[in-house]
């Protein structure tokens, strides 16, 4: 038999985050077991389906575990990218509203928490590829010789997805550099106001200390 150990992404609602759940996988000529350490929303809606379905359960099951693996992979790689759109979606939000004064820390809050999820998304995809790279090329009993095909489909769909966040990290970056910079030129036009009203109150300050002194000054009063 083969054993795999793979990790997918998915969104927990409970704590709002981003989280890496570990799938373990046993298959043999005749045989596929899962057993993921959480709760996995592709993985459960496709077997879902086989229950609901039994002509696609009969389809998929006829063509052996090979297919079987494939159809699990597939159906938990492609999950990934509607969370990728919503990433997506995000930093045109964030694009959008960056130079929006009333908004200064919301986005940076918001940038922080989605950079944080863009580093684990990276995480958790980083070492699947060579996974995904190995399985296209594995040739056993219960793989089919067409395998190699269908497992080139999902490992070209893992490469579009690491492109896709390595272009979303560039645009975080890019956008956290920019508010930085937008955050410097707000501070520097609070310290540009600063100064002029200083400047407008000194000559008054300077008048009311000099005749305020305990000195005859002409056009005072004097002291004794």
């Amino acid at each position: 038999y083969l054993f795999l150990v793979m990790q997918f992404p998915t969104y927990e609602e409970a704590r709002r985050r981003l989280i890496s759940v570990e799938l373990d996988v046993f298959i043999g000529p005749d045989y596929l077991v899962t057993l993921p350490n959480h709760e996995l929303p592709p993985l459960e809606a496709l077997f879902e389906r086989f229950q609901e379905r039994e002509d696609l359960r009969d389809t998929t099951f006829s063509k052996g575990s090979g297919y079987l693996l494939y159809r699990i992979i597939d159906a938990c790689v492609d999950a990934s990218f509607p969370m990728l759109r919503k990433m997506g979606l995000k930093l045109e939000s964030l694009e959008d509203d960056i130079f929006e004064e009333e908004r200064t820390a919301e986005i940076v809050r918001e940038l922080n928490d989605l950079k944080l999820e863009i580093i684990s998304f990276r995480r958790i995809v980083r070492p699947q590829r060579a996974v995904l790279r190995d399985l296209e090329r594995t040739k056993q009993r219960y793989l089919a010789e067409d395998m190699d095909i269908y497992f080139d489909d999902i490992s070209d769909a893992a490469e579009r997805i690491w492109d896709l966040l390595e272009n979303y990290k560039e645009v975080i970056e890019s956008l956290e550099a920019t508010n930085e910079s937008v955050l410097s030129h707000r501070l520097n036009d609070a310290i540009k106001v600063l100064n002029a009203v200083s400047v407008l109150v000194l000559p008054a300050t300077l008048i009311a200390s000099i005749w305020g002194m305990n000195v005859w000054l002409p056009g005072g009063t004097e002291n004794g």
